[in-house]
């Protein structure tokens, strides 16, 4: 009675038709969003002189992080929405979904970290931030974020082909992440449970102090100018970012610090959608709103096709 080359099946959000409907048009809507907001934050970035800096370098990666974060799980929820009877996905196909899913939540968290970083040397060190930025560091610090994404995703995706499964797995989510499908196996997830934990706490706890860090210097230096307009442009620079970081990590610390007493699918599904399908897109909305020179280059690229 078990097998590793069954398909799995999906519980997904729900199975009521009105509101698969209905979740059906909003994330189909939020996807759209995602896709057109990070897109268009790549192409300014690009199209626009002003934009060649570091800081807007590393946002073009995150934007393309946030694509392929979103892409992973999306359009495989839409299809199931429109699916009447049960919802299968291929051993293989559930496989290659979760090792993306590690990869883009690895590599985004590190992304932050690297523009964390950025903004350290702009505002603690502004007179060596053209020299200590150099353009082949900067690729230098982009590939280390993915890098890291990569092998934070092939620690825990290898173990898991061990793993024996029943002939009929269910999973209680809408993806292959990897802690719903441990719950659905036969047997043999010590291992793959003990790499998860292990591999979360020294990645997620080593980007996060990296980024703590960064921001304790910035506040440090914050709040030793002596203007009130000096504060204020320089905790500008970085506002975007630090709503996103603190977004990003609220929910993953209540994701794995709750208590079981206050632990459901629902709940697990909720937070799960929140940092894999709603981060990606907020990224481009926060940039883009508060952030002066994406809102300028923005304008510019406009007035420019309004004469074309």
């Amino acid at each position: 009675n078990q097998t590793s080359g069954t398909d799995f099946v999906l519980l997904g959000l729900t199975r009521d038709p009105l509101l698969q409907r209905l979740l059906f048009t909003a994330f189909l809507i939020i996807y759209i969003i995602i896709l057109l907001g990070n897109i268009v934050i790549m192409m300014v970035i690009r199209t626009d002189l002003h934009l060649h800096s570091p800081m807007y370098f590393f946002l073009f990666h995150l934007a393309v992080v946030d694509i392929c974060y979103a892409t992973t799980v999306v359009p495989k929820m839409l299809v199931n929405f429109l699916v009447k009877g049960s919802i299968t996905i291929a051993v293989n196909a559930c496989m290659t979904q979760m090792f993306f899913i590690f990869l883009s939540a690895g590599s985004e968290v590190f992304m932050l970290s690297v523009m964390a970083y950025d903004r350290y040397v702009a505002i603690c060190n502004p007179l060596k931030y053209q020299e200590a930025m150099s353009k082949h560091f900067c690729y230098q610090l982009v590939g280390s974020a993915w890098a890291m994404g990569l092998l934070y995703s092939v620690l825990n995706t290898i173990p898991v082909l061990n793993i024996q499964f029943c002939g009929h797995t269910e999973i209680k989510h809408f993806s292959c992440e990897l802690p719903p499908l441990l719950s659905a196996a036969c047997s043999g997830t010590f291992l793959s449970k003990l790499i998860l934990l292990f591999s979360a706490v020294i990645f997620g706890s080593s980007s996060f102090l990296l980024t703590l860090i960064s921001y304790i210097y910035i506040i440090a230096t914050v709040l030793k100018i002596q203007s009130a307009e000096g504060r204020h442009k320089a905790f500008s620079t970085c506002s975007s970012h630090f709503i996103v970081v603190g977004l990003l990590y609220i929910t993953a610390l209540f994701q794995y610090t709750k208590p079981k007493s206050v632990s459901s699918i629902i709940l697990d599904q909720v937070l799960s959608t929140q940092y894999s399908i709603l981060t990606p897109m907020l990224n481009p909305i926060i940039y883009s709103l508060k952030n002066k020179d994406m809102k300028t280059a923005l304008g510019r690229i406009l007035k420019k096709l309004q004469f074309v």
